[in-house]
């Protein structure tokens, strides 16, 4: 068969769907592109994690995460918008119901709100950085450490090794407990009540023996006096445990010395 004659199919067909193909091979080369790049910056972050001595950076591991993502879906995004610039009659009915930039403004704003509040929330929380990946933190009733930030949520992981999903925007306008934004250890402290009429003296002199830190009054009401009890400085992941056995040793000290409140 003569190479014109099988060109003819092969030009008709191009004719016929140069638009679909231009598309598809868009897209695929804008998702193979984001997934080299992103294995590229993974292989990166591990090596450099078994190099240092302590680990990588939290600060440079968050950002690294957070700019991975943030890359992938960039270029995915290039992609099908390059994708969907092949079809003319799709361009031209964008370009009319985008012409007003009010119009535009409130269909963006409308459809994505949320997911916009989220990602500008993370971009914020990478750059300002009031919580890194490895860090534990207090949110509301969680506490756990940051497992990951992505682009519209972080990941909490608690100590009974639940994931709590978080949302950008809500850790963002939060109040928000960092204990390892310093330093590597957290204090331990147990709060304790006594009744109205318990001898105070007495009972901070027992709590200093059994607790080894200080002890302060840190509340007094008509319904009894509640005491605050610190120990020692621990590992943030047994925080948790350490202060549950140092509130034990506590209310039994009490109990002994029978200053525990009854109400």
């Amino acid at each position: 068969m003569p190479a014109a004659t099988v060109g003819l199919p092969l030009a008709a067909f191009w004719a016929d769907n140069s638009d679909w193909v231009t598309a598809v091979v868009s897209i695929v080369l804008a998702v193979t592109f984001a997934t080299i790049l992103d294995r590229a910056f993974s292989r990166r972050s591990r090596l450099t994690d078994a190099v240092a001595r302590n680990g990588l950076n939290p600060k440079l591991d968050t950002r690294l995460r957070f700019l991975r993502r943030l890359l992938y879906a960039t270029i995915v995004l290039i992609g099908v918008a390059i994708a969907l610039s092949q079809f003319t009659g799709l361009s031209r009915l964008a370009a009319s119901v985008l012409a007003s930039g009010a119009i535009a403004a409130a269909i963006i704003g409308f459809a994505a709100r949320q997911t916009l509040a989220n990602v500008v929330a993370g971009i914020m929380l990478a750059i300002t950085q009031p919580l890194r990946v490895g860090d534990w933190v207090a949110f509301e009733d969680e506490y756990g450490v940051v497992e990951d930030v992505r682009l519209n949520f972080t990941v909490l992981r608690t100590g009974s090794d639940v994931r709590v999903i978080i949302p950008n925007e809500r850790l963002a306008a939060g109040i928000l407990r960092n204990d390892t934004l310093i330093s590597d250890h957290v204090s331990l402290e147990v709060e304790l009540w006594l009744a109205p009429d318990a001898d105070v003296e007495q009972a901070i002199a027992a709590l200093e023996q059994e607790s080894g830190g200080g002890v302060r009054a840190a509340e007094v009401t008509p319904e009894g006096i509640r005491l605050a009890v610190s120990g020692e400085p621990v590992a943030p992941s047994q925080r948790v445990p350490r202060e549950a056995e140092l509130r034990r040793r506590c209310l039994q000290r009490l109990r002994a010395e029978g200053l525990l409140a009854t109400a």
